[in-house]
């Protein structure tokens, strides 16, 4: 929690607490249900919820902007998202029921009123609804490209086009090489933003729709 405090300096006293509810909740959740690695879970902070806040530090998501995490998993990167941002909607969604359930379980547990969260596939949505999507640990980009392409919304009101801001582990550059010679993308080293050791080889790549 003390890197969170450090990187976010900003929180109000209820995001404080969210943030501080927020791990006992995934510890007692995963004690159930294997949202989190178990040999991870001691460092959920750190791998995990500071990790997904990263894409906070590339983006402020404007008031009343509808984003969308594709395959959340455990509710990450959404729901850390959410508590940074109160006033922006999220959908989550995965297809893998169980998980579903313990994000609700978590998101009512906090009291968060701007997330939904549904089983679902990306390909099954339907309409623009959506200014961005975020991921993590999902798919390669070009497939996260071809699955989502018809979700965004047409309207611009960010400083970056609409697009995917996904967090990636590793060595993206042959990814990258997957994608339409046409694709803008930019990619941003974690490490730049969080000199943690943990962030040496991961990055946050966006793809404009």
């Amino acid at each position: 929690m003390d890197k969170i405090r450090l990187y976010f300096p900003d929180l109000t006293n209820q995001q404080e607490q969210q943030f501080e509810q927020l791990g006992a909740l995934y510890r007692e959740w995963n004690q159930k249900i294997n949202v989190v690695s178990r040999k991870d879970i001691d460092h959920l902070y750190l791998h995990h919820i500071l990790h997904s806040l990263a894409i906070a530090k590339v983006i402020t998501f404007k008031d009343d902007a509808t984003i969308l995490d594709l395959g959340t998993g455990g509710g990450l990167p959404g729901i850390p998202l959410a508590i940074l941002f109160p006033n922006v909607n999220f959908v989550l969604i995965d297809g893998i029921k169980k998980k579903i359930k313990v994000v609700n379980e978590i998101v009512n547990s906090l009291g968060l009123t701007n997330v939904e969260a549904l089983q679902q596939r990306s390909e099954e949505r339907k309409g623009r609804a959506f200014d961005f999507i975020v991921t993590r640990a999902v798919a390669k980009i070009e497939k996260l490209r071809l699955s989502s392409i018809h979700l965004f919304k047409e309207e611009q009101r960010h400083a970056l086009p609409n697009g995917i801001i996904a967090l990636k582990g590793g060595n993206v550059k042959e990814e990258i090489k997957e994608l339409p010679k046409s694709a803008y993308l930019e990619v941003y080293p974690i490490k730049e933003l969080f000199p943690e050791p943990f962030f040496e080889e991961k990055s946050i790549v966006y793809l404009q729709y």
